[in-house]
């Protein structure tokens, strides 16, 4: 499927690009070779390629979620190096 000058235009137009003459004609080209390949794959028969890929539910391998208790804000602040308030304290944005 061979690509008209003025088909790449749109398509530029569409995309919000700027292109030369020598663009719109590489991209013509290029955008036409994509096209052939496409129209080629298409032509594959793959009526013997099952549609359900990747990983089934039942197969999951994350672990469940459980909810858990929360930590306590004395728990939270044991590690940090200055708090005021029961918030942690970091040094000034702006001054």
């Amino acid at each position: 499927m061979s690509l008209t000058l003025a088909e790449v235009e749109h398509i530029a137009k569409l995309a919000r690009l700027n292109l030369t003459d020598e663009e719109k004609s590489r991209y013509r080209e290029q955008l036409s070779s994509i096209l052939d390949y496409v129209t080629m794959l298409q032509e594959l028969d793959t009526t013997s390629i099952s549609t359900a890929s990747g990983v089934q539910p039942d197969e999951c391998l994350l672990r469940v979620d459980d909810p858990v208790a929360p930590m306590s804000t004395s728990e939270l602040l044991e590690n940090s190096p200055a708090t005021t308030k029961n918030q942690f304290k970091v040094p000034p944005v702006f001054e």
